[in-house]
């Protein structure tokens, strides 16, 4: 079975790295995590949205 992750950020000051490590961590490939750098009073995640509809289909 595949392992996906999720990353968001609320800045752009923000840094991604320390999520990526964690995920690696879990044996998740970086192929398969998806990350969305967003505003945090947005509360529309892109590619949670279209990476998830791929991930509930099984694609």
């Amino acid at each position: 079975m595949k392992k996906y992750g999720y990353i968001r950020v609320s800045s752009k000051d923000q840094n991604i790295d320390r999520q990526v490590e964690s995920l690696r961590q879990l044996k998740i490939e970086d192929k398969n995590m998806f990350v969305d750098k967003q505003s945090g009073k947005n509360l529309e995640r892109k590619k949670l949205s279209k990476d998830g509809e791929k991930i509930a289909g099984g694609r």
